[in-house]
């Protein structure tokens, strides 16, 4: 079966570390057989530049009709000053909508190479594996009414809307049952029941989910408490299942528990599976174009990718394992290195894990 992959390397660092990934792809294709094609398309700012959008029909068209999507970053300062419309994240929040991605799967893992370059003493975050599940296509950042208005008087008001429907948390609820009944079987939900009426709901949704999965030990947490939780005894966690804006921050929070945002990989997944892998990292335009920064997470965003979505969990693994060989290395990017390790660039770093695929070979 050939597969077809569709490329959006986007803004500031994209470019570089989706080269690195593609490099690894290449390797898939020429040493264990892949079959994949790829086409390429543009998102955020580069699409602002060169079309207009930051989501041009031609991308979507493009994304619908792939098997996989990956992607690299979108944003930068020099955006900012756009229409809200048309800054680069508005693109990025659109396909995920267009797409109906619901389901954003981001996990922790520390690798134990890289347990010095963690925020945390060694002892609390050795052995970290633990999966955030954000629900992604809901909630305040896409909810009406939005906007800034003018009040009596003069003075602007920024206004947005927190909602959620049943469906819509039932969903990204079996979601997170399910990912944890094929883990270790603990799904924690996080919210904040006390102060919000929408996560009363959710709160409500999720108990009456727990009685289709007896397997599954639910708990519920405030996302105050989860943050602190995430810091104080992060391995106490299992599967977290919450909401868009909730999951955005302690996805970012947990990804300091590996050492380095530039580790963490994400899928964004659809009702059958099909998805978009990126990074949870930014676009870093201040590094961009330097060969520093760590192309680790998206070369793991195409493991991913082959495991969700195109049923290659062989080669997702060995990708994995290349990526483990090269920490044993002590080959570090700026942003991961420690005493005792060698720095490499973006593009050495892809050139150690080609080399250790093919040695799997």
């Amino acid at each position: 079966m050939t597969y077809r992959l569709l490329v959006l390397p986007g803004d500031g660092i994209g470019p570089e570390i989706v080269d690195q990934a593609l490099r690894v792809l290449e390797c898939l294709r020429a040493d264990f057989g892949l079959d994949m094609e790829c086409e390429h398309g543009l998102i955020g700012g580069a699409a602002c530049d060169q079309a207009g959008s930051p989501l041009p029909d031609e991308t979507l068209s493009l994304a619908r009709a792939a098997d996989a999507v990956l992607l690299g970053a979108v944003g930068g300062a020099r955006y900012d000053a756009l229409e809200r419309h048309l800054r680069p994240e508005r693109g990025l929040l659109a396909i995920r909508s267009e797409l109906d991605l619901f389901g954003n799967l981001r996990p922790a893992i520390l690798y134990p190479q890289l347990a010095a370059a963690s925020a945390l003493k060694p002892d609390v975050v050795a052995g970290l594996d633990l999966m955030i599940i954000r629900e992604l296509t809901g909630g305040i950042y896409f909810g009406e009414p939005r906007g800034i208005r003018e009040l009596s008087g003069g003075e602007r008001q920024g206004y947005n809307t927190l909602v959620y429907r049943e469906s819509e948390i039932e969903r990204i609820g079996r979601l997170g049952f399910e990912t944890a009944r094929k883990r270790n079987g603990r799904l924690c939900s996080v919210d904040k029941a006390n102060v919000l009426e929408v996560s009363e709901l959710w709160r409500e949704v999720m108990q009456r989910l727990a009685a289709d999965y007896p397997d599954v030990e639910l708990s519920h947490m405030y996302v105050d408490n989860a943050a602190m939780q995430l810091v104080r005894a992060p391995k106490q966690f299992d599967v977290i299942v919450t909401g868009n804006m909730f999951g955005d921050i302690l996805s970012d929070c947990a990804a300091m528990l590996t050492g380095s945002i530039g580790m963490l990989p994400s899928a964004s997944l659809d009702a059958s599976g099909k998805g978009l892998y990126e990074p949870v990292h930014g676009s870093a335009p201040d590094i961009a174009g330097k060969d520093v920064a760590n192309p680790l997470a998206t070369i793991l965003s195409l493991a991913m990718l082959l495991r969700h979505s195109l049923g290659e969990p062989e080669l997702a693994g060995r990708i994995e394992q290349a990526v483990g060989d090269v920490l044993d290395q002590g080959l570090r990017t700026e942003d991961i290195e420690s005493e005792d390790t060698r720095r490499v660039g973006t593009k050495a770093m892809g050139d150690a894990v080609v080399a250790a695929l093919r040695s799997e070979a």
